[in-house]
């Protein structure tokens, strides 16, 4: 068997060490007779699964015990309406910076439970850039201050981490999350789907101060209430236990890396030699403004589009998956998360110059 390169942008790639092992404890895990699949979420094997797991993300990202850390269903989607539900309180207002398809998702969720202010928004510029600092206006009568650290779709990424002026903080940081230090202390609230950097479709991880727990809209379903969650250490209802192994999985495979420090050197690395690629031809282009530009998600375009197809479909038989952009914007988009190797993007960039000395 050949492994590809895979571009996707979610569900994502995963370390082949990570499903080495998985392949390798399918049947029977850790000599116990049986798969992670078949155990009871109860059962003291399964948490010890989900205990380590935990720990080892609050040690990658530094999250102290003012932190509850929640391992939920339901994706990033229905973070949008928890995060309300559980934030908005008797304000029932939030304030939101819209940069994309995401943060707008999120906005139109919001608006379900109560009114919505916005900070700021690049709209009228198709989402190129995020805001600066400066140009925020935020309402002081808001119970949060909502945003999303980068725009899978567009490619557009904070080169900064916005100042709530005293509300509180809260970041979808879906397709961003490990792929370099954060400061979780500079947050109230992080949500994050699981499939592009953290495991397999199917988990989501919420990192909440404890402090915000307890004042869930009224009337609301119970497996909306953060706190009912943190309580239970996620296990309310039957987890996604199999998702959450993996999602453990890969914590410890990026200790393996030598942390988020030098997962981000990768990154980066990745990230320069994919733009360098674009920027120093003309046949190649990205929208995105130079300091807003993503380091997991890379959108570009041809600059003939009716090549688009043929790229495409090349790229697919040089072992290239996954590079066609999102159906909202067309085009072309590489995802490099943690997982995608290195070797992958020489492998595109190389691509891309052999395309162009034939098309362009």
């Amino acid at each position: 068997m050949s492994r590809k390169h895979n571009f996707s942008a979610g569900p994502a790639a995963l370390p082949t060490a990570v499903l080495e092992q998985a392949q390798a404890e399918i049947l029977d895990w850790q000599g116990k007779g049986l798969s992670v699949m078949e155990m009871s979420h109860r059962s003291d094997e399964y948490v010890s699964i989900a205990n380590a797991a935990e720990q080892d993300l609050r040690e990658l990202l530094n999250i102290s015990d003012e932190y509850s850390v929640l391992f939920l269903q339901g994706g990033a989607t229905s973070q949008f309406a928890m995060v309300p539900i559980n934030l908005m309180g008797e304000k029932r207002r939030a304030a939101y910076i819209n940069t994309g398809v995401w943060s707008d998702k999120a906005i139109k969720e919001a608006k379900r439970y109560g009114e919505v202010s916005l900070a700021a928004t690049t709209e009228a510029e198709k989402f190129c850039r995020a805001p600066a600092q400066s140009e925020l206006s935020i309402d002081a009568n808001a119970a949060y201050l909502h945003y999303t650290t980068n725009e899978t779709i567009g490619g557009v990424q904070f080169d900064y981490i916005p100042d709530s002026q005293g509300l509180p903080l809260v970041a979808d940081m879906s397709s961003d999350i490990l792929a370099r230090p954060v400061d979780v202390n500079n947050f109230d609230l992080i949500y994050a789907g699981a499939q592009k950097n953290i495991g397999p479709a199917g988990i989501t991880v919420v990192i909440v101060k404890r402090s915000l727990l307890g004042n869930t809209l009224a009337g609301m379903p119970t497996m909306y209430d953060y706190q009912v969650h943190s309580k239970a250490d996620s296990m309310n209802n039957t987890p996604p236990t199999y998702a959450w192994y993996l999602s453990g999985l890969v914590f410890k495979w990026l200790k393996a890396q030598g942390g988020l420090e030098a997962i981000a050197k990768i990154n980066a690395r990745k990230a320069a030699k994919l733009y360098a690629a674009i920027d120093t031809s003309d046949f190649y282009a990205n929208p995105v403004a130079l300091k807003n530009r993503s380091i997991m998600n890379v959108p570009f375009t041809l600059a003939d589009a009716s090549l688009e197809s043929k790229f495409l479909a090349e790229a697919e038989a040089a072992d290239l998956l996954n590079l066609q952009g999102h159906r909202s914007v067309g085009g072309m988009r590489a995802s490099i998360y943690n997982a995608v190797p290195e070797s992958s993007v020489d492998a595109l960039v190389s691509f891309m110059a052999e395309f162009e000395k034939r098309w362009g």
